[in-house]
């Protein structure tokens, strides 16, 4: 099994729905997202996948999300931006950018040093 993985970041602001507490104002997170992807084999090149392009797809990505407020997005328009729903958009954007030329998928968003979530297929 062969894996590789990019890190970048964005910056966006947020206010979530429901029993939060403080988190419910209008608030702001150095997002730092860490994509992996995994596979039995290499292509014919001797890779999984060109990291140059994983970089390009992840920086088109988090591009649409840096310095905005989250909540005015269509992606979450209709759901909390928490970092959960963060890490499944990502991911999924991922998915389709990259296409079928992987086996596994993850994409961890941190929302602080100390707490994160991730999202995966296989």
């Amino acid at each position: 099994m062969f894996e590789i993985g990019i890190v970048d970041d964005f910056d966006a602001v947020l206010s979530l729905k429901g029993d939060f507490g403080a988190a419910t104002r209008l608030h702001g997170h150095c997002y730092r997202v860490q994509v992996v992807l995994r596979s039995d084999g290499l292509d014919d090149d001797g890779v999984v996948y060109d990291v140059a392009r994983l970089r390009e797809h992840l920086r088109s990505i988090l591009g649409r999300l840096h310095y905005q407020n989250l909540n005015e997005l269509d992606e979450f328009r209709d759901t909390n931006p928490t970092v959960e729903n963060v890490a499944r958009h990502v991911h999924e954007s991922m998915a389709a950018a990259v296409g079928g030329d992987v086996g596994h998928l993850r994409v961890t968003v941190w929302e602080s040093p100390t707490a994160f979530a991730s999202y995966w297929s296989e």
